[in-house]
């Protein structure tokens, strides 16, 4: 890894098995594994409700063991000896160009992003599986009616728009995101600067003017990082948005959880999300700094350097659901966080609603100037 990027540590040898994680993964998605019901064969999926398996046919609970004891991994190991998912191969969809992450003996019928069938096998390695999952707490009846009140705050969405928010729409995917701990120390030095005013002149001359006090300042900080969150998809903008989680519902990865739902694989390593990590915290040690000082002003003299001592990371499954909508030549995503309900997203402009606006407008303003100049007749 990069001295540059793992500051205060060496810098261990980059392995095949981390270099499965870089570029073999843009836009994966593991299928939830099926479980069979013991009672009458059927598939059991987990329900949100009960929290455990549910048959989908005879109604059988599976309360399987759940724990609370997420441990976080020394980013120095990084996925050199992490734990790889279970016998799988990737599926590319011809259409789209998604990737999915099957077990070797399913068979991919149907993209979940387009739903075209033009899928075919390819010979890409699958990587490794999360240490850490959010479970989905919320519904797909419950995220529609979350997603619902959000669309209709939209006032120039199509009416098919909003008509296509069902729960029927709704996939349940498994976001993937790194979390990072960092125990930080930076030093600091440079010249801050605070806005006065002060009268200068006499006579006619007297006036106010403005200017800056500058002073020089040095000293360490000392701050601890907890669970800094990361995307690992390329829609780390939409993610974002949907944060925070429910941090105490967190689990051990089981793969339970994820039957009937999807999970994406990473698309961005851990070197570049912890990169960005090291950005997010750059920028708060900095105000936090800066806010310990009376200051508005910053010289371009001000430097901040922070070494990093006992990170730790975890990869984390966050739930989400999504709907996508062609309208158009373009899609527009919906995500609607799995346990908050913190609704994100895109929507179509309606031309039809946006003339009609204008036009009530339009009308709403000379009803006014009629009133007003007949009032003043």
């Amino acid at each position: 890894m990069p001295d540059e990027i793992f500051e205060g540590y060496g810098a261990p040898n980059q392995t095949a098995a981390n270099n499965e994680g870089r570029d073999a993964f843009d836009d994966t998605v593991e299928r939830g594994k099926e479980v069979k019901c013991p009672n009458c064969g059927g598939n059991m999926v987990f329900d949100t409700e009960t929290q455990s398996l549910k048959c989908e046919h005879c109604g059988t609970v599976d309360k399987f063991a759940r724990s609370d004891d997420v441990k976080e991994i020394d980013i120095e190991k990084a996925f050199d000896s992490a734990e790889k998912w279970e016998k799988t191969v990737v599926v590319r969809c011809e259409n789209c160009g998604a990737k999915i992450v099957i077990g070797s003996d399913e068979v991919a019928k149907e993209c979940p992003y387009c739903g075209t069938s033009q899928i075919k096998r390819t010979e890409e390695i699958s990587g490794i599986k999360p240490n850490a999952v959010y479970p989905f707490i919320l519904n797909g009846d419950v995220a529609e009616q979350y997603a619902k009140k959000w669309a209709k705050r939209r006032i120039f969405a199509p009416h098919k728009f909003k008509k296509s928010i069902e729960a029927k729409n709704f996939h349940g995917v498994f976001e993937p995101g790194f979390t990072f701990d960092s125990d930080t120390c930076s030093r600091y030095s440079g010249s801050l600067g605070e806005t006065r005013t002060r009268v200068v002149g006499s006579g006619k001359d007297r006036h106010t003017e403005t200017y800056i006090h500058w002073k020089h300042v040095s000293g360490t900080f000392v701050h601890f990082f907890d669970d800094v969150t990361i995307s690992a998809t390329n829609a780390s903008g939409d993610f974002s948005r949907l944060l925070p989680f429910k941090r105490d519902s967190i689990k051990v990865y089981e793969k339970k959880f994820l039957a009937g739902f999807q999970a994406n694989h990473y698309s961005r390593d851990i070197h570049r999300c912890w990169g960005d990590a090291k950005s997010i915290m750059d920028d708060k040690i900095k105000k936090m700094i800066l806010d310990e000082y009376n200051c508005d002003t910053v010289g371009s003299d001000f430097r901040v350097t922070t070494s990093h001592r006992s990170v730790t990371y975890k990869y984390v499954l966050y739930p989400v659901y999504r709907l996508n909508y062609n309208y158009g030549n373009k899609s527009y995503p919906v995500a609607v966080n799995g346990q908050t309900g913190t609704v994100s997203g895109k929507t179509p402009i309606s031309p039809v609603r946006v003339v009609i606006a204008v036009v009530l407008g339009i009308c709403a303003a000379v009803a006014l100037y009629l009133l007003y100049s007949n009032g003043n007749v």
